[in-house]
């Protein structure tokens, strides 16, 4: 079996470009460094490091296990923290999943309310769009966006709960020419440059390019990005406009405007899977009722 310790001192190694980069960062002597990479590679049976030049260099082989192992290194890490977690008799964590707008309008409720509750935990946040990590503990609450007229998804171990239907809406420099409309039809934007904010193509990505092509076109991108705050940096640059989540515009940066996208209209849902924890439950209970709550409060809010 690969020793976890040598792989994240390849990793090292890689990193600081040299085995004595490496040795300073690890606080390890040369000599140390050098033994491992060479355990290492008797266990794998791989060059890792070749002569280049005056010194050595790792080989393809070498990258290319470097990589793979960044996922099980994240895995352990987390291992780790469960060993430490059980080990001091306190393993009092809330560990949510969700997308980022949610992160940044429903979430800070969610941890006030359920740490009223239990001050002594500790709520761990981590994103699952526009891609799953890996490295986290395994979700207590799961929040997805799923399509509105999409079939719906069931975790094992996991109660379902829907939150809401949200709308999408069109988000555009003031001065733009369609901004003084009070709706536009999705293919008003057919010949528009577009800001995506989902380059990774994750669900509600994959729900608007759905639409655009039901409204018998493709967006022609300007940008590509993964971060919906950024996206709208770009839109009040004028680099194009973007089509958003009511969640996520609920905050707009001056100077842009959003607008209601009809023919057709395109809708997300929300849900959140619930872990089935008869230990936790209580608590787990307690922050699914806060997000019904949150979402409540963001469908009432009117669009700026």
């Amino acid at each position: 079996m690969l020793n976890p310790r040598r792989l994240a001192i390849l990793r090292a190694v890689l990193a600081a470009g040299s085995i004595n980069g490496a040795a300073r960062n690890l606080s390890y002597s040369p000599a140390t460094i050098s033994q491992h990479m060479t355990a290492l590679a008797k266990e794998t049976g791989l060059i890792l490091f070749e002569k280049q030049g005056r010194g050595i260099g790792p080989t393809e082989a070498a990258r290319h296990l470097a990589d793979e192992a960044q996922s099980l290194l994240a895995d352990f890490g987390r291992l780790d923290r469960v060993v430490a977690d059980l080990r001091g008799g306190q393993a009092q964590h809330l560990a949510i999943a969700c997308f980022a707008s949610a992160a940044e309008r429903w979430i800070p409720e969610v941890v006030r309310a359920v740490r009223r509750h239990q001050p002594n935990l500790t709520v761990e946040i981590s994103l699952n769009e526009p891609v799953d990590g890996r490295g986290r503990r395994r979700p207590d609450l799961d929040i997805r966006t799923e399509p509105a007229n999409g079939a719906d998804v069931r975790l094992d171990g996991y109660r379902r709960h829907e939150l809401t239907v949200e709308e999408l809406v069109a988000v555009l420099p003031g001065t733009h020419p369609l901004a003084g409309a009070r709706e536009l039809a999705l293919r008003d934007l057919a010949t528009e440059p577009w800001v995506d904010h989902d380059i990774y193509d994750s669900p509600i990505g994959q729900i608007v390019l759905s639409a655009c092509r039901s409204a018998g076109f493709t967006p022609r991108h300007a940008a590509r990005l993964d971060d919906h705050r950024a996206a709208l940096r770009l839109v009040a640059a004028g680099i194009g406009v973007t089509v958003l989540p009511r969640l996520a515009v609920a905050e707009l940066p001056d100077g842009l405007v959003a607008r209601p996208i009809v023919r057709p209209a395109i809708l997300r849902r929300i849900v959140v899977h619930a872990r089935q924890d008869q230990r936790r439950g209580d608590l787990i209970a307690r922050a699914v009722t806060r997000l019904h709550e949150s979402a409540a409060a963001s469908s009432a809010s009117p669009i700026r």
